[in-house]
């Protein structure tokens, strides 16, 4: 199993010509976060988890040769806004349909955002999609099991999802015991850290860190990383040793 970061930051950390921050005028590629998803190869399976809108980017610097399915984490833009250019997949290996999995509300969501590729007379290269609804209950894709892990963003429940030895979670600011269990015994953990400073609906540094220690995996990667967390070598000076920052194109073996 291998697991490739394919954005590690958030709608607020895209480096910005005018900001002059030192984020943005850091020279290290770690810094240089798009929106956030992960690739995870698996059982000679292909997955993406979120599209955001630098999905397109991401899959081309990476050369994602195919996609068996694309999970979806939540609604909100910065992690469906690329599902169009999902589009090539339909058509390298012939015409066939894309398998989508998501929370009944997520897949409403697309539907209203993406409606021209769900009309009944479809306009010739739209994107060929197969919806799935997905509970708070383990599934599988092709013999591949899923667990999700219902989390809080803000008051919004988000799905994260443990595949084998591997946990992703990214926008969450609350985990409630009866879903952390879940977690527990994972190899790799991934874990959204927005920023030092408290937030609404995300994660600071110090608290995700707190609960990467009680879950205890052999490592945890954070990740949904804005600018306020400041430069990747500084941050990763403070972290102990079994947690360090994700950084886009990092490759894990499981």
């Amino acid at each position: 199993m291998q697991v490739t970061f394919l954005g590690t930051g958030t709608s607020g950390g895209i480096p910005v010509l005018t900001c002059g921050c030192e984020i943005c005028n850091s020279l290290d590629y770690r810094d240089k976060r798009l929106r956030v998803s992960v690739w995870i190869e698996v059982d000679n399976m292909s997955f993406v988890i979120d599209t955001g809108p630098d999905f397109r980017q991401q899959a081309l610097r990476e050369r994602i040769p195919r996609i068996d399915g694309v999970l979806y984490t939540h609604e909100h833009k910065d992690h469906t806004a690329g599902l169009d250019d999902i589009r090539p997949y339909n058509y390298l290996h012939g015409i066939q349909h894309l398998d989508l999995y998501a929370h009944p509300r997520v897949l409403s969501q697309l539907k209203r955002e993406f409606a021209y590729a769900f009309e009944e007379q479809k306009y010739p290269g739209v994107p060929l999609l197969n919806l799935h609804k997905i509970d708070n209950q383990a599934f599988n894709i092709e013999n591949v099991l899923f667990t999700p892990i219902e989390v809080l963003h803000h008051q919004l429940p988000v799905f994260g999802f443990r595949i084998k030895d591997f946990t992703y979670i990214t926008d969450v600011n609350f985990i409630a015991e009866s879903e952390l269990e879940k977690v527990y015994g994972t190899k790799i953990l991934v874990l959204g850290a927005l920023q030092r400073n408290k937030h609404i609906s995300h994660f600071t540094l110090d608290e995700a860190i707190e609960v990467a220690q009680k879950v205890n995996a052999e490592m945890t990667y954070l990740t949904h990383i804005s600018h306020k967390m400041g430069l990747h070598s500084d941050v990763e000076k403070e972290l102990p040793p079994n947690i360090r920052l994700a950084y886009d194109g990092l490759k894990i073996k499981l």
